[in-house]
């Protein structure tokens, strides 16, 4: 049974908390490095602010993106740090280093109610090692100095990590909110759906989702299929698609996947209409054709709105819906209606709605469209995606040990 964030006695003790804080940058022209998408850093504030409140000291251990066990200067956590102040309220100290005597001292010298920011933890090597030994290594070095670890970085839960995994294991550990909350609402999409449930899949490649989908086919009723992926499914029911993203090699894959669903008496609802362009491109020349209609050096970039009309009509029936990836590139405004249409009819629908993290979140907030009309927006694209592959997540798994 995993501890919930309030079976852990916090009040002046040293409490690290592994959050997912890995959120995109950008830099202009005067090298100043600003936050494109702050929603993780959000997500982490419940519970920072449970633990200072509590008066821990709180001490944040987190990454950004990929530098491969050694500093690099555009992936510093400093910015980061800034923001989570802002939005706590307070200053939070930053800390140029991973483990070692800087770090030590800021510890020893924070007072209760306080959060220390560490700089990204993939700066160590050994952080990512696939040594478990040195794993421990760097996660003793943390726990020689702390009290309690509470696991809130959904995002690298399904990693074996010195700040996910090792570090748990040599401390008084519990669950954050954010991972509870993760927990929770893909429990109940996974064991116990309310009915019709349809799950709408969409991204760029069917063999990125195909084990979720041979998952899912004995729980759902309903696969609405856009972005990418749709044009293998297409192809394997004898269109022609063009230029589309096109994955031949699954197209065997793919046909028996559809045979299965058919067996199964769950509906895989492919579009009937598409914007295409020749280019991906702000500006491009697009149109609306049928399915079975791009023209050679055309490519499809985004469902059309009969496609649109008839997954709202689905859609609108429905008492579950998870959502994963987007309909097409929303990035660009000729292919964003696609996936800002379906996001709306998700958002209006009574139903229970998770959205799976990644490009999903990132459209929504992209698009305009109101978080709060989602029952739950997930911050792991990859983490979710294992879960709904009915995987055994080890950043989870490891909360279960005592």
């Amino acid at each position: 049974m995993t501890q919930s964030l309030g079976d852990l006695a916090v009040d002046g003790r040293v409490v690290i908390v592994r959050s997912d804080l890995n959120v995109p940058l950008s830099t202009d022209p005067g090298g100043r490095v600003s936050i494109t998408d702050d929603g993780r850093i959000v997500a982490s504030v419940p519970t920072l602010a449970n633990l200072t409140g509590r008066g821990a000291r709180v001490v944040v251990l987190a990454h950004l993106g990929r530098p491969k066990g050694q500093p690099v200067a555009g992936l510093s956590l400093e910015p980061v740090a800034r923001r989570l102040g802002e939005l706590l309220g307070a200053p939070v100290a930053f800390v140029d280093a991973v483990s070692g005597p800087d770090v030590e001292s800021a510890v020893a010298a924070a007072k209760p109610g306080s959060v220390t920011l560490l700089q990204n933890t993939r700066f160590d090597p050994r952080e990512t090692s696939k040594d478990p030994a040195e794993r421990r290594a760097l996660a003793s070095e943390w726990a020689r100095w702390s009290d309690a670890y509470v696991s809130d970085g959904f995002g690298v839960v399904h990693r074996e990590q010195a700040s996910v995994t090792d570090i748990a294991r040599l401390l008084p550990h519990a669950a954050g909110f954010l991972v509870e909350s993760e927990i929770a609402s893909f429990s109940r999409v996974l064991s116990d759906p309310v009915r019709p449930y349809i799950v709408v899949m969409g991204g760029s490649k069917v063999s990125d989702k195909l084990a979720v989908i041979g998952h899912l086919l004995d729980k759902v009723d309903c696969l609405l299929i856009g972005g990418g992926m749709a044009f293998t499914f297409l192809r394997a029911e004898g269109f022609e698609v063009g230029e589309s993203l096109l994955e031949e090699d699954m197209i065997p894959t793919v046909r028996q996947l559809m045979d299965d669903a058919r067996d199964r008496g769950v509906d895989i609802v492919l579009p009937v209409d598409v914007v295409i362009a020749q280019e991906i491109a702000d500006d491009a020349q697009a149109q609306v054709v049928s399915i079975g209609e791009i023209s050679p050096g055309w490519k499809g970039l985004d469902i059309g709105p009969a496609t649109v009309d008839m997954f709202a009509s689905r859609l609108a029936d429905a008492r579950t819906i998870v959502w994963n990836g987007p309909m097409g590139v929303f990035e660009c405004a000729p292919f964003a209606s696609g996936t800002h249409d379906v996001a709306q009819a998700i958002a209006q629908s009574s139903a229970f709605t998770v959205v799976g993290g990644g490009d999903s979140a990132a459209a929504i907030r992209l698009l305009g469209i109101d978080e709060t009309r989602f029952d739950h927006i997930s911050t792991g694209g990859g983490a979710s995606l294992e879960l709904l592959e009915g995987r055994t997540l080890p950043g989870l798994a490891v909360l279960e040990e005592a």
